[in-house]
């Protein structure tokens, strides 16, 4: 029942939240988390630590770069989670907000490339 309690107890953060509602459109590399949450590097990568270690993320490292995602493994926690976040955060003004700085950050980062 520990392991259960711990994988639920991450839920109980609302930086840890917005961070899973950002996820639920796919893999994102630290830097886009920083700049949809307008958050320091240092508490998105404590806040990424912990949901790693709860089960709900999973990461993967390219070059210099680390990326996150919703953990694969768990089709009922990830169905649970989705679930309930869209219902009670998708329109949520912060995580709306967040979405919209994520989109802004990914074109001006497209745009540097190009």
């Amino acid at each position: 029942m520990k392991s259960e309690a711990k994988t639920f107890k991450a839920l109980s953060d609302e930086t840890r939240l917005r961070i899973l509602m950002l996820l639920l459109g796919g893999e994102l590399c630290v830097c886009e988390i920083v700049a949809a949450l307008e958050l320091p590097q240092s508490t998105i990568s404590r806040h990424l630590a912990y949901l790693k270690k709860a089960g709900w993320v999973e990461d993967r490292k390219q070059g210099i770069w680390m990326y996150y995602r919703l953990e694969r493994d768990d089709d009922k926690l990830r169905s649970l989670l989705s679930e309930l976040l869209q219902e009670t955060l998708a329109n949520n003004p912060e995580v709306v907000e967040a979405l919209s700085r994520l989109e802004i950050f990914r074109r001006e980062h497209l745009r540097k490339r190009a």
